[in-house]
């Protein structure tokens, strides 16, 4: 069988397409977001890093056409706006980690040298990320700790959601049939906020997150100001902790790391599978979650 790589400009491989059965007549590589959208209204597949997509049609073909939003230059902006960042839905991770951004994306950089290897960082965009809406996507808690939004775009017009209202579920997400994500939005202020993300797996590298913690710290006077705390792979979705982001509020920066109890936890409804029990998931979430605070309210 064939195969056809596609390069980057610093020469990592983006996609290996394996040319036969497996792929589909009907491949189309749009140039603008509103034929994109029509384009999936009509039933197509979206492929961008591919790094989803391609696992999922392991020995077994692609049912229908497929739209190839790659070459939409468009998407793969980091931009400054007075009001918001603003992170094209294909954005690498690699560019994430590499972006001229302010401490509270700390948690997000760390997230993005720790997603695959490097092959994937180069390849998989940090809107498949949230399209896929896995419960172990690692961007997921450090975007909902950053308050982000995602704009969503169709030929009628777009639309911003804030990040909690489109992750619907267990891989289910609000986007329309006609929609395509295109940015992912955070807002402005706070830039020195302190930020931490921490990734429990079965081994260091190359794995899929048994627990994740995201906090952002916001520090005035000594003080906690604001806190944002959320926590992934422990629920259909990543959520935060709106009753202990509360309680850290006034609470000397110092002294954060005892704050968090189970019952702030009350909400997170872990599973038992192949990589931990339950049980095991809410210990290390508490865990995690003490770890975090204790690091931003540490940091110089």
């Amino acid at each position: 069988m064939a195969r056809a790589a596609v390069l980057d400009e610093q020469g990592a491989t983006l996609r290996l397409v394996l040319q036969g059965s497996a792929f589909p007549a009907d491949y189309r590589m749009p140039a603008d977001v509103a034929e994109a959208a029509t384009m999936k209204a009509a039933g197509a597949t979206v492929l961008a890093g591919g790094t989803d997509v391609y696992p999922a049609h392991v020995g077994r073909a692609f049912t229908g056409p497929v739209v190839d939003i790659s070459g939409i230059d468009e998407l793969r902006r980091v931009e400054f706006t007075d009001d918001a960042y603003r992170l094209g839905a294909l954005t690498r991770w690699s560019d994430v980690a590499a972006a001229d951004l302010p401490a509270r994306f700390d948690g997000l950089r760390a997230a993005a040298r720790d997603i695959g290897g490097i092959q994937v960082q180069h390849a998989g965009t940090i809107g498949g990320n949230l399209c896929t809406a896995s419960p172990a996507a690692d961007g997921v808690p450090n975007l909902l700790a950053l308050d982000a939004s995602v704009e969503l775009a169709s030929p009628s017009g777009r639309r911003v959601l804030p990040l909690g209202d489109f992750l619907t579920g267990y891989r289910e997400t609000a986007l329309a049939p006609d929609e395509l994500l295109t940015a992912v939005l955070v807002p402005r202020g706070d830039e020195d906020a302190r930020a931490v993300f921490l990734k429990l797996g079965l081994r260091r590298y190359l794995v899929i997150s048994v627990v994740m913690v995201a906090a952002i710290v916001v520090v005035e006077g000594g003080e906690v100001r604001e806190a944002r705390v959320a926590v992934g792979a422990c629920s259909p979705v990543a959520l935060r902790l709106p009753a202990l982001e509360g309680e850290l509020g006034g609470r000397p920066a110092g002294d954060l790391a005892g704050v968090a109890t189970p019952e702030h936890l009350s909400g997170l409804t872990p599973i038992d599978d192949i990589r931990a029990t339950a049980e095991y998931r809410r210990h290390a979430a508490l865990t995690l979650v003490r770890r975090a605070l204790e690091r931003c309210g540490g940091v110089a």
